[in-house]
């Protein structure tokens, strides 16, 4: 096999694997290029993509040259890989993976290999800072072997159980994990056992933890700006250009990232750079438009708070005539939970699959809302499921794509090879 992304693609086969030990001593002998040059770890359940890519607009208006690491991606690799918003190059990533290869001598899986192309490439690109997004969990993610600024938590639900634990205390603990030895931790999160477990991690690692809501606030106007209250920082009147009201809590995390840059002397951010990284960002695969007419949404919601949160602004956001509903999950996810929140919203709900191999089969998630009746069906490709869809929406419907990035990623693709989404 000498072609690398094919290399590369051939490490899915060894599953996921949560431990330091194989990505430590790859980065070690690579020379640990993750020390190099500064970093922000953000971890969490939901949000943490969103942030992380607000974080890193805001930086890159103030002129830094700034990494951002992110995953999973929608429709090309290169998207997990960039500097100052741009994807890494096709010959770069060639290189990158050739190199990551010679110091590979012990298994390591495709996302910690794509953790260490990352960093490298990071510290060859010489940034100033890379904003990091976590994997899965925390504690045992290849990420986790920075020493950030500051480690951010946007929240925690449950997710991964099989990997992270039974319960939200678990999960806090091990997303926990990112803090670091005399640290900065800041959540948004505002439940009590996942407030008292962080503040119990950062204590032992005498680490100090601000809170969304009582260290940072946020207040809304009518008009649609909000403002910025922090530590030391008030930004007022600011504009979020990604869409969805819940997204200005994960731009209060990325701007209590920038007070506490500040505060710590590694960077202070202009009211104006703040403003245009507000104003510029793009983060694909979440409520996002990806065609007019008829207009199609697509939001990589994978679990049941996220879901909830895509149908809040389904509800209160957005005007539409009929909901189709088009929906595929991973077999590992907790679809009933999500089915029960969602699946009321729509008129139509169609039940496809997307291509990757740990997605439910349609059949699989037809007994949760079998009561539906004749508003279901299902249609196992997702080309033909964006068809029918697509067919059936008349003036004013809105078509809905959401329950895994993969399927979005897949939709976007189709959309975005044809002229017409009815192909």
């Amino acid at each position: 096999m000498n072609i690398p992304i094919e290399y590369l693609e051939s490490l899915k086969r060894r599953g996921i694997h949560l431990g330091l030990g194989p990505i430590s001593r790859l980065l070690e002998r690579m020379g640990n290029p993750q020390n190099q040059y500064k970093t922000i770890l953000i971890g969490g359940t939901n949000g943490k993509g969103s942030t992380s890519a607000i974080l890193a607009s805001i930086l890159v208006k103030e002129g830094m040259n700034v990494g951002l690491y992110t995953s999973p991606h929608l429709c090309d690799f290169r998207e997990r890989i960039r500097i100052n918003g741009h994807m890494i190059d096709k010959d770069s990533l060639d290189d990158l993976i050739d190199r990551v290869r010679v110091s590979a001598t012990e298994d390591v899986t495709y996302f910690e290999y794509s953790t260490a192309m990352a960093f490298l490439y990071f510290y060859l690109c010489k940034v100033d800072i890379a904003v990091v997004e976590v994997g899965m969990g925390g504690r045992l993610d290849a990420t986790n072997l920075v020493s950030p600024e500051l480690s951010i938590i946007t929240n925690v639900s449950l997710e991964h159980q099989q990997y992270l634990g039974p319960d939200l205390k678990t999960i806090a603990q091990e997303k926990g994990g990112i803090i670091k030895e005399g640290g900065v931790c800041v959540t948004a999160d505002k439940k009590k056992n996942v407030i008292s477990t962080l503040e119990d991690i950062c204590l032992k690692k005498g680490a100090v933890f601000y809170r969304i809501g009582r260290d940072m606030r946020i207040r809304r106007s009518s008009l649609g700006s909000f403002t910025y209250y922090g530590i030391n920082k008030c930004y007022k009147n600011l504009k979020l250009s990604l869409p969805g009201s819940h997204q200005v809590g994960n731009a209060a995390l990325a701007l209590a990232a920038i007070d506490i840059l500040a505060q710590k002397g590694v960077v202070d951010i202009g009211d104006a750079s703040v403003k245009e990284g507000l104003g510029d960002v793009r983060w694909d695969g979440r409520l996002e438009t990806i065609y007019s007419k008829p207009r199609i949404v697509v939001d990589g919601a994978h679990n049941p708070a996220g879901i909830a949160t895509l149908g809040k602004f389904l509800a209160n956001e957005i005007d539409y005539k009929r909901l189709i509903l088009i929906f595929g999950v991973l077999r590992d996810k907790n679809c009933a939970g999500m089915l029960k929140i969602i699946a009321p919203l729509a008129d139509h709900l169609i039940l496809t699959r997307p291509k990757e191999e740990r997605a439910s089969m349609p059949e699989e998630i037809f007994p949760f809302i079998s009561k539906r009746g004749n508003c279901v069906e299902i249609i196992e490709d997702s080309q033909e499921a964006i068809e029918r869809a697509c067919s059936m929406a008349g003036e004013g419907d809105l078509v809905c794509v959401t329950g895994s990035l993969y399927l979005v990623g897949e939709i976007k693709k189709q959309i975005a090879h044809g002229a017409d989404p009815i192909f």
